[in-house]
């Protein structure tokens, strides 16, 4: 059996940073280190006092301690990791950027004074369990022992749970329209013969490459520049032309296929002596 520091470190690096974040943020309120409403998400003073942390930490907060905030780390905990490790396995900034478009849509929809609330941390892990769902639809989940469903409806089911412990239901029903949102753009559409509009920006790689942590089979943009090759820099194909900008990404050098358009040579160029002339 792992030790609680093994288990830490095998965790897959966006969902643990997130889930350390949540803790890490409701451990400071208990310490009184800041004032809980300086990061609630307040549109007045994001617009007229230029606050604008507040569109970025009322998602760090998902409730004082108790068991509905123990609840939504095990979410993140077993359904974002299980995520992570699945259908982002090796896609570390499409993950990223799953994060980012939920927080996004959260926060347009937040702009509607019906739909709002001070903080939409428990939305966007609500979202985590609905892509989770779609992803996994087949998968079997046991309900406290009780009842065994498929994971296409673990979203409803946790939906009646909160029903039945008289929780709000908004947070839910916001975090599953963000991720039905997600999930069609990025599976539903394309599948269709629909075009894939919702690709990763070149910014979010970027930010992973410079955070240090995951991988992304197909970032435009190193990671490590200095990891796994040992000779590393431009690289040109025999005719002089530039590598294509995806061999690159991959910090290969394309194959040196020998040019025989011509008298069937496989070299061309000028050729000299040894002695310079």
């Amino acid at each position: 059996m792992s030790t609680p520091a093994e288990y830490y470190r095998s965790l897959p690096p966006v969902s643990k940073a997130y889930g350390v974040a949540c803790l890490m943020t409701t451990a400071a309120y208990y310490l009184d280190l800041y004032n809980i409403r300086n990061i609630a998400l307040f549109y007045g003073d994001v617009i007229k006092r230029f606050q604008v942390w507040r569109l970025f930490t009322n998602f760090f907060f998902l409730g004082p301690f108790s068991f509905p905030f123990a609840f939504r780390l095990i979410i993140i905990a077993r359904y974002g990791v299980s995520l992570e490790r699945g259908p982002f396995d090796k896609r570390s900034a499409d993950f990223v950027w799953m994060f980012f478009f939920g927080a996004l849509s959260l926060l347009l929809m937040a702009a509607v004074p019906m739909l709002w609330s001070p903080f939409m941390g428990v939305s966007l892990v609500f979202m985590i369990v609905y892509v989770w769902g779609r992803e996994f639809p087949n998968a079997r989940i046991d309900i406290y022992g009780l009842v065994s469903l498929k994971g296409f409806y673990l979203p409803w089911a946790m939906l009646a749970l909160d029903l039945i412990f008289g929780n709000p239901l908004k947070p839910d029903i916001l975090g599953m329209v963000a991720g039905h949102l997600y999930y069609f753009l990025t599976v539903l559409h394309p599948l269709s013969g629909g075009r894939f509009i919702l690709r990763t920006p070149l910014w979010v790689h970027k930010l992973v490459a410079f955070w240090g942590e995951g991988t992304q089979v197909n970032a435009p943009v190193q990671r490590d520049p200095s990891a796994g090759v040992a000779f590393r820099g431009r690289s040109y194909r025999l005719n002089g032309t530039r590598a294509r900008p995806a061999e690159e990404s991959q910090g290969t050098t394309p194959a040196q296929q020998p040019n025989t358009s011509a008298d069937g040579v496989a070299f061309q160029g000028r050729s000299y002596r040894l002695g310079g002339r």
